[in-house]
C-alpha cells in the first residue's frame, strides 16, 4: 500500500469531489514512472498482461492530470488488489517495498482488499 494516499491542493476549489486513483494504477504508475522498469518487468510483476498495463497507465495518467490541472484532491484508494503481508524474494533491495526489512523472505500470503 502506498504510504501517502491523499493529495490535497493548497489553493483548490472548497470541498471538490476528489479523484480516486485506485491502488493498482498507483502501482503501475510507481512501477513504470518511479522505479523505471519496462512495461513488460511490470506486468510480470504485477502478475498482469502487458496490455493491461498499458491500459492502467493510461487511465492512471489521465486521472493524475485532471487532478492537477483542475486543482482536486487526489485519493488513492480501492481496486482488485493483492497486497503482500511477507517479503516475497523478488522484493529484495526495493526501496519502496511494503515489507519491514527484518522480515524473512517467505512465500507470500495475500489478502484481497
Amino acid at each position: 500500500m502506498p504510504r501517502y494516499t491523499r493529495f490535497d491542493p493548497k489553493n483548490g476549489a472548497a470541498d471538490p469531489e476528489p479523484v480516486i486513483l485506485q491502488v493498482d494504477e498507483f502501482e503501475v504508475l510507481r512501477l513504470l514512472d518511479y522505479a523505471q522498469f519496462s512495461q513488460e518487468k511490470c506486468a510480470q510483476r504485477m502478475n498482469i498482461s502487458r496490455t493491461t498495463v498499458t491500459r492502467m497507465y493510461d487511465l492512471a495518467r489521465q486521472k493524475v492530470i485532471r487532478a492537477l490541472v483542475l486543482g482536486l484532491p487526489l485519493v488513492i484508494e480501492g481496486g482488485e488488489v493483492l497486497v503482500c503481508r511477507q517479503m516475497k524474494p523478488q522484493c529484495r533491495g526495493e526501496q519502496f517495498c511494503c515489507h519491514a526489512p527484518e522480515e524473512p523472505a517467505e512465500k507470500c500470503r495475500e489478502e484481497k482488499l
